[in-house]
C-alpha cells in the first residue's frame, strides 16, 4: 500500500551516536551496563519502546506492525559512546558497585567497558544541590566560562569517541526549585547572566546552553528547569535542535497517569489521593533538601490535576485533596516503595478505596527511557525537527509544552501521540481509531 503522503527527509542513522549524561549515579551506570549487557546477549531490553515496541500501520485488517526500530532509522545499539561528567571520581564500573542497582556477577562481565568510562569534571553549585558535594569538579570561575569549558569537553568527547552525532540528557540530581526569572527571558539577558554568574542560572542550565550552542539535542530528565525557559527555547529554535522533558515518568506518577485515566474515563469521582515514596539512594538523599523536594513536589503534583480536568468535570474533581510525601530511607537503596491511598466515589456518591504499594526499582524504570529518549532526540534533529519535541512528552512528568499550552499527561494519549508523529515522519496515515470504515 503507497504511503498516505511524502513522507518527513530523515538523514540516515551513519556513525556512531554519542551520548553525553550530567551525573554518572544509579540512573546512568544502569542505562549503560544496560545497553552493554544487551549488546552481548547477557539480557533483553525490557522497558525499551524503541527496543521491543511495535506501530500498528493502516487499518487493522492489513495486519502490519512492524517493530518501531524497523520504522524509522534509529542508531543501533552497538553504534552509542557514552561520556558524563560527575562530581565523584569514580569510573562508571565503581560508580555502578556503589550504587548497588545491578548485581555483581552481572557487573563483573561488564568492568572492561564500563571502566572506561570516567567521569569529566562537572559543574556544580552548593545552592542548587546541597546534601552532596564531591572533588570533581571544575574550577571556579564565571558561568559562561563553565559553558565554555562544558564546550570544550563535547570537542573532545566527539573527537576522542570519533562521534559523528551527540545527543545530551540530564540524570544528576534535582535541584532546587526556581522559579524563571528576568534572566530566563531571552537569550541576549541569558548570556548577560552567564557573564556576570546570575545566581539565578543553576547548573543544569548552563550545562543546556552549552548542549545548544553545540546543537547537540537536550533532554532533562529531572524536574528543575533548564531548557524549560523562553532564554533557551529561543537557543533551541536558533541552532535548529530539538529538546524535552521534564522529570522522567517512572514510579509513582507512572502509576497516576495509569489509574487516573481510566477513573475518568468511567466518570467516577476522586475526594483524595495520599502519595508517599521511601527510598535511600542518592536521589533520595538529594531530595531529603526541602528546596529539591519542591521541585519534585511540583510535577508530582501537576499530571493528576490537569488530566482530571476539574474545571469540566466540577461534581467529580473540584474539591479533591492531594498530598505527596518523599522520605529519604537509606536501608531501601534503589529499591524505591510508593504507596498510594485514593478515595473514590461512583454512583450516588457512595464511596470506595483503591490502595497501591509499588515496590519498584527506579534506575530499573528509568534507564529503558534514557534510551529510548536519545534515539529518539537524535531521529528528531535527522528529520529536522527543532524546539520543544511534545510528542515524547510519553517518557516525562512535567511534559514541556508551548507557551501557555497545557501539557497532555494522560499517558494513553501521550503514547498515541508518539506513534502518530511516527507514522507522520514516514508518510503513513495517523491512526485515529474510529473504525467507521471496517462497517460501510
Amino acid at each position: 500500500m503507497p504511503p498516505a503522503r511524502d513522507s518527513v527527509q530523515i538523514a540516515p542513522a551513519q556513525g556512531k551516536l554519542g551520548v553525553l549524561i550530567p551525573g554518572m549515579g544509579a540512573v546512568t551506570t544502569t542505562f549503560i551496563a544496560g545497553v552493554e549487557a544487551v549488546k552481548r546477549g547477557l539480557a533483553k531490553p525490557i522497558g525499551s519502546l524503541t527496543q521491543l515496541g511495535t506501530v500498528r500501520l493502516g487499518k487493522r485488517t492489513e495486519g502490519r506492525s512492524p517493530r518501531i526500530q524497523d520504522f524509522v532509522p534509529l542508531a543501533g545499539l552497538d553504534d552509542l559512546v557514552f561520556g558524563a561528567w560527575d562530581i565523584f571520581e569514580d569510573d562508571c564500573y565503581q560508580a555502578a558497585v556503589r550504587a548497588g542497582v545491578l548485581d555483581p556477577p552481572l557487573l563483573q562481565q561488564l568492568e572492561k567497558p564500563l571502566s572506561a568510562i570516567r567521569p569529566m569534571k562537572a559543574v556544580f553549585d552548593s545552592e542548587y544541590v546541597r546534601r552532596i558535594s564531591g572533588p570533581n569538579v571544575k574550577p571556579k570561575a564565571s558561568k559562561m566560562d563553565h559553558a565554555q569549558m562544558l564546550m570544550d569537553d563535547i570537542r573532545s568527547f566527539r573527537e576522542s569517541s570519533g562521534a559523528a552525532r551527540l545527543a545530551m540528557i540530564w540524570c544528576g540530581s534535582t535541584e532546587s526549585f526556581h522559579k524563571p526569572a528576568a534572566v530566563h527571558q531571552t537569550l541576549k539577558d541569558f548570556e548577560c547572566g552567564l557573564q556576570k554568574s546570575d545566581p539565578e542560572i543553576s547548573p543544569s542550565q548552563i550545562y543546556g546552553y552549552a548542549a545548544l550552542q553545540m546543537s547537540v539535542p537536550y533532554a532533562n530528565g529531572a524536574p528543575h528547569l533548564t531548557v524549560d525557559t523562553p532564554a533557551l527555547i529561543e537557543l533551541a529554535r536558533e541552532r535548529q535542535v530539538p529538546v524535552c522533558g521534564k522529570d522522567f515518568k517512572t514510579g509513582q506518577t507512572f502509576m497516576k497517569t495509569l489509574v487516573a485515566p481510566g477513573l475518568k474515563s468511567r466518570m467516577l469521582g476522586l475526594s483524595g489521593w495520599f502519595s508517599t515514596n521511601i527510598l535511600g539512594n542518592r536521589d533520595g538523599e538529594v531530595l531529603d533538601d526541602p528546596g529539591s523536594f519542591k521541585s519534585k513536589e511540583e510535577t508530582k503534583l501537576s499530571a493528576l490535576e490537569q488530566i482530571l480536568q476539574a474545571e469540566l468535570y466540577p461534581d467529580l474533581y473540584k474539591n479533591f485533596y492531594h498530598k505527596v510525601r518523599i522520605n529519604y530511607y537509606p536501608p531501601r537503596g534503589d529499591a524505591k516503595e510508593g504507596w498510594d491511598n485514593i478515595d473514590i466515589f461512583g454512583w450516588l456518591g457512595y464511596p470506595m478505596q483503591i490502595k497501591i504499594d509499588f515496590l519498584c526499582r527506579d534506575s530499573i524504570l528509568a534507564a529503558p527511557l534514557v534510551l529510548d529518549l536519545v534515539l529518539f532526540l537524535d531521529l528528531a534533529q535527522r528529520a529536522g525537527l527543532r524546539g520543544v519535541q511534545e510528542w515524547l512528552s510519553f517518557y516525562f512528568k512535567a511534559p514541556m509544552t508551548a507557551p501557555g499550552l497545557y501539557p497532555e499527561h494522560d499517558i494513553f494519549i501521550q503514547l498515541m501521540k508518539l506513534k502518530n508523529t511516527l507514522r507522520w515522519m514516514r508518510g503513513e496515515d495517523l491512526i485515529t481509531h474510529l473504525g467507521l470504515e471496517y462497517y460501510d
